[in-house]
């Protein structure tokens, strides 16, 4: 298909522009903004839709403030950095709010809220590899297509420097040793945010089991099936110093692994972890399910039960736990449905699919004082808060979050009382 000329009529949810093609077919259009003609590359044509890329701004809306080429990795990284920042906040609120009303579900009034910087500000990096004949190249996925590109120094402008100065330390180790990208996963790169000397921990997947050793101080290497998504772990091979890292949140040190789940930008979960606070202060019994490290339960005081099913997380959580009289149950939030009890506050931050339709079943049925759910993805939390109003509890509060600014996820809380 040649390239189409299309109207822009809004942002959705994956951070596309939507339009409509002359058939009557919707198309989501990378690199456009609401209210923009363009000229579109068609990428994916199916029968109910297609996918693209904007090659051309015809008629440019006055929020946008850049335009990104194809090979541009900010279109990979940040495809919001074409909109100005307040623009970006209004687009998450209107996608937001669309994603609730189609569940039925009316929120009360809410803007999106956001604090620290909007680049600098993530902890966390996952990098593929390329090879040619220069060496190795860390590489992203171009969006609208099946191809990667290879990243130069410093890789992305969303990372803290150390991150980068650490990838690049790994990259000359790799080429030094001329190991093969055929041979490479990906790597994960993580950093502490609040010390002046922030230490970096790397985790490298790989596709066999006799890896050569590298040098670099705290770094695990993992086969991993090749069979299996990049950065699952198989077996571990061999380990340089500690990959441990560490963070204060509202005031209180919690210790992370490189692989634990641990939000990526802290001056804006504080945010989140504030209004925990506050709309469970008082509670008797609160249970943090899902719980990864602590990061929920712990910093915001007055846990009884951290439920988390894996086992390094839940060691870290009871050595976060420290003192306090916390119960660290190791298992899946379906598995301990008996901690939901009709006394109880209930935290949920569960992954992108969210509540288990057996949670879900077990909080109808004992109906819980309060649940308190944050999520990282607002379609599948207005499922579950559809079903949840049905069983009779109304919304209390409601917040939503730019976690990640220049992108296009957006994370939500939302407090929910029984009618």
């Amino acid at each position: 298909m040649n390239d189409i000329v299309v109207n822009i009529e809004k942002l959705v949810h994956g951070g596309q522009g939507l339009g409509t093609l002359p058939d009557g077919r919707k198309i989501f259009v990378w690199n456009a903004l609401p209210g923009e003609e363009v000229e579109v590359e068609v990428s994916k044509s199916k029968k109910t839709h297609a996918v693209g890329f904007a090659t051309k701004i015809i008629k440019p809306s006055p929020d946008r403030i850049s335009e990104l080429g194809r090979e541009d990795i900010e279109l990979s990284t940040q495809p919001l950095k074409i909109v100005s920042y307040e623009a970006e906040l209004s687009a998450k609120r209107s996608i937001v709010k669309e994603i609730f009303e189609r569940e039925s579900v009316i929120l009360p009034e809410f803007e999106v809220q956001s604090a620290g910087p909007v680049d600098r500000y993530r902890n966390k990096v996952e990098f593929s590899f390329w090879g040619d004949e220069a060496g190795l190249h860390f590489a992203h996925y171009l969006r609208a297509t099946h191809r990667k590109i290879f990243l130069e120094f410093p890789y992305n402008d969303l990372i803290y420097q150390n991150m980068s100065d650490q990838a690049q330390a790994l990259l000359q180790e790799l080429n030094d040793q001329k190991i093969r990208a055929s041979s490479l996963k990906s790597v994960i790169i993580r950093s502490e945010t609040a010390s002046k000397n922030p230490k970096v921990a790397l985790a490298l997947f790989v596709k066999t089991k006799t890896f050569p050793k590298l040098k670099l101080d705290n770094l695990v290497v993992y086969y991993s099936d090749p069979k299996s998504p990049a950065s699952i772990t198989t077996e571990k091979i061999y380990q340089n110093g500690s990959t441990i890292l560490s963070d204060p949140l509202m005031g209180r040190a919690l210790s992370y692994d490189v692989l634990s789940f641990f939000q990526v930008n802290l001056p804006i979960f504080e945010l989140a972890l504030k209004r925990i606070d506050h709309l469970t202060s008082g509670s008797t019994i609160k249970v943090d399910m899902y719980s990864g490290v602590g990061s929920i339960g712990i910093p915001t005081g007055g846990t009884k039960v951290l439920v988390e099913l894996d086992p390094v997380n839940a060691k870290m959580a009871r050595e976060n736990a420290g003192e306090q009289p916390i119960e660290v149950v190791e298992a899946s939030t379906e598995k301990a449905l008996h901690y939901i009890t009709k006394g109880a506050v209930i935290i949920v931050d569960p992954p992108r699919s969210g509540l288990h339709k057996d949670v879900v079943a077990k909080i109808i049925k004992e109906k819980p004082a309060q649940i308190v759910y944050l999520s990282c993805n607002p379609a599948t939390q207005a499922r579950d808060v559809r079903l949840l109003v049905d069983g009779d509890y109304k919304i209390q509060n409601f917040d939503a979050y730019n976690f990640f600014p220049r992108t296009p996820h957006i994370e939500t809380l939302i407090s929910l009382t029984l009618s």
